[in-house]
């Protein structure tokens, strides 16, 4: 059955990669949908670079790859800026975000640009997700809220959003215009999304729509400690007193005590 574009909309996707050609090629093969989906892939200096020809030759939806190329390592954050730039000079009205080595499911970008399109009071949408180690074995689903309220109680808690499942209006760039710039190594999503959960109303789908990799080598798992010491500053810069931000805050200390390693086993287990 052909399924058709939402009618407003015009979608970009945006890939920060860093010494992942292999999981790039993975997660631009992925993309599976109908209709047309532009693509800019911003290279964060990477030693390890991709093929460009090889990359496109994995893309099986129409729609233009667009490659940026930066001279040295600015971190993954500053790097999703400069693809939040480009977007703005071009007459996009959606923004997608992937991660090298991430898998999407069919028909993940209609699904949200469908919901986008019938709750318009509604600017971000995520989708929840199968965390999958680097072979693809199931370790945990992740099911974050679905209402915006719960959504904006428990940002305190930790990032309401699985950061490769989120879609966007273009819009939202008028007044959350780019990520943190303080954050560019580690937690720039939850910075970002804590802003745009106390300006538009936002939610996520019911619905598995990615495998997000958690693997050992990759940035986020290097980075854990900066990863939770940032999550911190930002929940002191938006705490106001109560349960949640309370809690969130004593929770980010105890975790700053363990492993990224150790926490998914827990959360395998119980799972």
């Amino acid at each position: 059955m052909q399924i058709n574009m939402p009618m407003r909309s015009r979608l970009i996707i945006t890939i920060p990669h860093f010494n992942n050609p292999t999981g790039l090629m993975l997660t631009i093969g992925s993309i599976n949908e109908s209709f047309s989906i532009d693509i800019i892939v911003v290279d964060d200096g990477s030693k390890n670079i991709f093929n460009e020809r090889l990359v496109v030759s994995k893309y099986q939806n129409s729609g233009k790859i667009f490659f940026k190329y930066l001279k040295e390592n600015i971190g993954v954050g500053a790097a999703s800026n400069y693809a939040l730039a480009f977007v703005k000079k071009n007459n996009y009205t959606h923004i997608g975000r992937l991660d090298a080595g991430d898998i999407c499911y069919k028909n993940k970008f209609f699904k949200q640009l469908n919901f986008l399109e019938k709750n318009s009071n509604i600017k971000l949408v995520g989708s929840w997700a199968r965390a999958v180690n680097n072979l693809g074995k199931l370790l945990f689903h992740i099911k974050h809220p679905t209402n915006y309220d719960e959504i904006r109680k428990k940002i305190y808690l930790n990032s309401m959003f699985v950061n490769p499942t989120v879609v966007f209006d273009v819009s939202v760039l008028e007044t959350v215009k780019e990520y943190p710039r303080e954050y560019s190594y580690a937690a720039h999503d939850y910075a970002f999304y804590f802003k745009v959960v106390k300006k538009y109303e936002c939610a996520n789908l019911a619905e598995v729509l990615l495998d997000y990799v958690i693997d050992v080598n990759s940035i986020s798992s290097k980075n854990r400690k900066l990863q939770v010491k940032n999550r911190i500053k930002i929940i002191l810069d938006n705490f106001t007193f109560g349960i949640y931000p309370i809690y969130g805050l004593l929770r980010s200390l105890i975790l700053y005590l363990f492993s990224r390693s150790f926490l998914n086993y827990v959360k395998s287990k119980i799972n």
